[in-house]
């Protein structure tokens, strides 16, 4: 049984040295891309309400100087 654990584990071993794991970089780009591209988008039709919301809120609390 040790024998056969021990040559699973070095074919594992062998696999993983001979996997080049350099990644999938055009889709990491990709990726990267698309959700900078959907974050943007958001912010254009968030910023309006958010900017109100904040505003709203300050007005509310007051100035902390009086």
């Amino acid at each position: 049984m040790t024998a056969l654990l021990s040559h699973l584990w070095m074919l594992v071993r062998q696999r993983v040295a001979l996997h080049d794991d350099r990644g999938d970089v055009p889709g990491w780009v990709l990726i990267t891309l698309m959700t900078a591209g959907i974050v943007m988008a958001l912010w254009i039709v968030a910023e309006p309400k958010l900017s109100s919301l904040l505003s709203s809120a300050l007005n509310i609390s007051g100035d902390p100087n009086k």
